[in-house]
């Protein structure tokens, strides 16, 4: 059975659907069943596997909204064992159309309860907001990786987001755990970066991922080749931050035994 994992923050530009992808797609790599579900109705996860968003016509929207079955609309990507459940724009109408739902905040559950024994991991790429529908993200989710940008305005409005998971933990999903704090685009030539840290590390301590992804161009350039940064160029500092985080991520579930020339490298 897949562990679920919502990547979510719900301020915009931290890192966080690079991170659904390439996380998921350095785990594929790693010969783990993926599957990533785009919940963000900007679809950035869509067009970023290498998807067009003119030929998506059914997607995560149809199966919250009308019952459509998940199996019959994943889309198998150009690496092997990852599997994407596309977005649409349609989606900014689902908050709507859920809220006289019963269990509408357990809708997304329900969905994932459909494929969760065909992967290892599901990713849920969540909108930059804390709707209904990262609401649902976190109900079904076993645990929340949240991205944190390297930069002045990094803390501002994570508590909103941890008094968030604490209702979601309260009321809705006691399961659900933090996976951990992920660092993005960090630039070691700032002395504002690495305060920035400090600060992350001194607050949540063990909770942060060791790995940092740091500031890359072909990070920056991958998405609009319409891939993850593993194929656009593997040989990238960025695609050498995702394995090493999804090789920690695999170390942290206890899914591994690396040998020894395979252990997470230096960046």
């Amino acid at each position: 059975m897949g562990k679920v994992i919502a990547l979510a923050n719900q301020k915009g530009g931290v890192g966080k659907t690079t991170s659904a992808i390439n996380l998921a797609a350095s785990l594929a790599v790693l010969e783990k069943k993926v599957l990533l579900i785009d919940a963000d109705p900007q679809a950035n996860a869509t067009s970023g596997t290498g998807f067009d968003l003119r030929n998506i016509k059914t997607s995560i929207y149809e199966c919250l909204v009308d019952d459509v079955n998940p199996k019959d609309i994943i889309l198998h990507s150009e690496i092997k064992g990852l599997d994407l459940i596309p977005s649409h724009i349609d989606l900014v109408g689902a908050e709507i159309e859920m809220l006289n739902m019963p269990n509408r905040e357990k809708t997304l559950k329900a969905v994932i309860e459909k494929v969760k024994d065909d992967y290892d991991f599901i990713f849920i790429d969540c909108s930059p907001s804390l709707g209904l529908i990262t609401v649902n993200a976190l109900s079904a989710a076993d645990s929340v990786i949240i991205p944190v940008q390297c930069e002045y305005f990094a803390l501002e409005g994570l508590g909103k987001l941890l008094n968030t998971v604490k209702i979601i933990q309260t009321r809705l999903n006691p399961e659900l755990q933090i996976e951990g704090f992920l660092l993005t685009m960090y630039d070691a030539r700032l002395r504002l970066s690495n305060q920035v840290v400090e600060e992350v590390k001194k607050h949540f301590q063990q909770m942060v991922f060791e790995t940092i992804i740091q500031r890359n161009i072909k990070l920056s350039e991958a998405p609009s080749y319409g891939k993850p940064v593993i194929l656009y160029d593997a040989a990238s500092t960025g695609s050498a931050n995702y394995i090493n985080l999804a090789r920690e991520l695999l170390q942290k579930n206890n899914m591994t035994s690396i040998d020894y020339e395979h252990k997470i490298v230096e960046n």
